[in-house]
């Protein structure tokens, strides 16, 4: 079935929800233990839109990276906290303390604090430090700084997917995963102009081409080109030099994600063909709750105007 339009709607799975962001608001919605689905819907400003020096090619790839982490880190903290009042637990001795030190909602912000930096420091750790680390460590072996750093690539790419592939086997995350095929497939239903319902949402597939998951595995690739050209002895500077690239490499995948999702032909189809492969351990197929769920979200961003979130 072929799809009428691309659609800029795109979403993010939570704990027994899912966020769907659109041009102009934002909804989270979230199945609470009762069965009843709670929902949160925002206006929202994308930073592009706030500052249009952002708007520039490659640099609106790194804001747009870092929007997405901060929104998404908001709305994965909202999720959770539902989740928690409905287990209904007794809060701990050292909550209680922190509440009573520095009110409910610093604590939120703290917790949200915590969970951003180690957000950020363990993908950093994982996927920059440990394969630079490893390579420096067969530097007498190789001899050359081409083959060491493609070597590190090499790892990067192996440790990204073995981490992936594991997650995806947590029991817990699995739900999650579920529940990101059901953001998939509802958005396949809406570009193909169908009614959204859960019976048009099931036939399409849960793989799609313009997922942040296919966005990752881009950086792990273009992040072996990137760096490839950067050689230096010293474990530690490369290490510094991997970071200070960071940005250049979310830059060019970013536009590289964006001309592969406005085109459809045969050289895409292979440029996207490792992503959607990729797909197979971070989406899984959602029971109907879940595209209840993901339906009640897409239908709150979908504007009135009509191609307002062309892609």
């Amino acid at each position: 079935m072929s799809k009428c339009k691309k659609t800029s709607i795109g979403g993010q799975a939570l704990i027994e929800g899912i966020m769907m962001l659109g041009p102009e608001k934002s909804a989270i919605a979230v199945r609470r233990g009762d069965g009843e689905i709670e929902l949160k819907v925002e206006n929202c400003k994308k930073l592009t839109e706030k500052y249009k020096f952002l708007s520039i090619p490659f640099i609106r790839g790194i804001a747009g990276i870092f929007e997405s982490m901060k929104r998404g880190f908001a709305a994965l903290n909202y999720a959770s906290s539902i989740a928690i009042n409905e287990i209904d637990e007794e809060p701990t001795r050292f909550e209680k303390w922190l509440e009573k030190k520095f009110g409910s909602r610093a604590v939120e912000n703290i917790v949200m604090g915590i969970a951003t930096v180690f957000g950020i420091a363990i993908p950093i750790v994982l996927f920059i430090f440990l394969p630079t680390l490893l390579a420096g460590t067969l530097d007498k072996y190789i001899g050359s700084g081409i083959w060491r750093n493609l070597l590190e690539g090499l790892l990067r790419v192996i440790i990204f997917l073995i981490f992936m592939f594991s997650v995806s086997r947590m029991k817990d995350m699995k739900r999650v995963f579920s529940y990101h095929g059901a953001e998939h497939k509802s958005i396949f239903c809406y570009e193909a102009g169908e009614e959204l319902t859960v019976e048009n949402v099931k036939k399409f597939s849960k793989e799609h081409p313009r997922c942040g998951t296919s966005f990752m595995f881009s950086v792990m690739v273009i992040s072996v080109l990137v760096f490839s050209v950067v050689s230096w002895s010293n474990p530690f500077i490369r290490m510094a030099l991997r970071l200070l690239l960071l940005p250049v490499v979310v830059g060019i995948s970013y536009e590289v994600n964006r001309f592969i999702g406005r085109h459809d032909n045969w050289f895409t189809r292979i440029i996207r063909a490792p992503g959607i492969w990729f797909q197979t351990f971070t989406t899984f197929e959602p029971d109907d709750s879940m595209i209840e769920v993901a339906i009640t979200a897409l239908r709150e961003v979908i504007p009135e105007e009509e191609g307002k979130d062309n892609w």
